[in-house]
């Protein structure tokens, strides 16, 4: 997707100039300020579809959303990796907002810095940000079986139920049903599947300890 076909999508001049007009038609595009809680009903066909439990999920929600997956004007929550563009686009744009930078934090910021960086190259850019309650990279979306990084990125504008859906297929493709499986309230029981999501360094944020905890 290139600056013009982004515009196209958006519903604004396709111009080539991702300016103002550009950059608010993005968030407005992605704003659903009454997207839908998960229903119960929506909660047990994912478990069931993971072959876990309701509870084992709910622990991962717990744990890995930090909260809700919407801020307070309806945007699915980002994250901006700065250094993520920097990389996909092989540095061309540095130094700039979308440098190797540190993203920041889940702000306002990140839908700004998106905004910036779509004006370059809106794949890198969409495929930079974390999206949704469970923060999945949108560099992943041919993993995930998405059609391409704004696929990704724009289905989480739905509901809270689309976000389950893309955490789901991301433990399958990761390869992590067994681990999400085997949570209990033993922290050792645990260990595999915070590895598995968070990373070798898992163990310096507690998580297998505060998956345990979750499933108490």
């Amino acid at each position: 997707m290139d600056v013009r076909q982004l515009q196209t999508t958006l519903g604004v001049k396709a111009d080539g100039v991702f300016g103002p007009i550009s950059r608010e038609a993005l968030r407005s595009r992605f704003t659903n300020i009454n997207a839908p809680a998960i229903t119960s009903a929506e909660m047990d066909k994912v478990a069931a579809r993971l072959g876990c439990t309701v509870k084992q999920l709910r622990a991962v929600s717990i744990v890995e959303s930090g909260g809700g997956g919407f801020d307070k004007d309806g945007h699915p929550k980002i994250l901006f990796e700065r250094h993520l563009f920097h990389r996909q686009t092989a540095g061309k744009w540095s130094p700039a907002s979308s440098s190797q930078a540190s993203g920041g934090r889940y702000t306002e910021s990140s839908w700004d810095k998106l905004g910036l960086a779509c004006a370059k190259d809106p794949d890198a850019a969409f495929g930079s940000c974390s999206w949704g309650k469970f923060q999945v990279l949108g560099l992943h979306w041919s993993k995930l079986r998405y059609a391409s990084p704004y696929a990704l990125a724009f289905s989480t504008v739905a509901s809270e139920a689309a976000h389950y859906e893309l955490l789901a297929r991301y433990i399958e493709a990761f390869g992590l049903t067994d681990e999400l499986r085997a949570l209990s309230r033993d922290p050792d029981d645990c260990r595999a599947f915070a590895k598995g999501y968070n990373g070798p360094a898992y163990a310096q944020g507690g998580y297998h300890q505060k998956l345990a905890r979750a499933m108490q």
